[in-house]
């Protein structure tokens, strides 16, 4: 069985902001394979289902972005997983818009809920999707920019990012299986 969790803030106020890629690419996926997200415990809405033949199960922590690894202790608990069997969608600033890569290990580069997770868990040994929503001009900016909705011009991308993102999901878990 593998947790893929898809980070963000909870609350309409963030609902469509760059710091919430991660929950957008979950309900994308959630969406594609009829999994509902109904359950609301262990710090998280959740849901159980297959994808790719897999058991999985999708959540989206409750917690704010800065304290994911909070949520991602209490399902690895709950559902007696390893930091291995976990899959984190989130966004990066260090990529452009529309870029997504793969990650094993690593650092959390700046990324809050990743240095929650790591912190929380004491270990950077599970695996990363990253979206990259790109970085504001002035490094003074960063806090308001992911905490912004994407423009007008970025929302025309965004359909084809979270298709994107799935296939890279997909094949994350068929990698993760062998």
């Amino acid at each position: 069985m593998f947790l893929i969790l898809g980070l963000g803030n909870p609350g309409p106020r963030y609902e469509l902001t760059r710091h919430n890629a991660g929950f957008l690419v979950l309900d994308n996926l959630a969406d594609k394979y009829k999994i509902k997200l109904t359950q609301h415990m262990h710090r998280s809405l959740y849901g159980k289902g297959e994808i790719e033949g897999l058991p999985v199960i999708l959540a989206k922590p409750m917690t704010y972005m800065n304290e994911s690894g909070k949520a991602v202790k209490a399902l690895l608990a709950a559902f007696n997983l390893s930091p291995e069997q976990i899959l984190v969608i989130h966004d990066d600033i260090d990529l452009p818009l529309g870029k997504i890569k793969t990650k094993l290990k690593g650092g959390d580069g700046g990324q809050l809920g990743i240095r929650s997770t790591i912190e929380t868990l004491r270990t950077r040994e599970f695996y990363r999707v990253r979206i990259g929503v790109d970085r504001p001009e002035d490094r003074e900016d960063i806090v308001d920019y992911v905490l912004s909705p994407f423009t007008e011009e970025e929302s025309g991308l965004l359909n084809d990012v979270m298709n994107k993102a799935v296939q890279t999901l997909e094949a994350a878990l068929k990698e993760l299986n062998k």
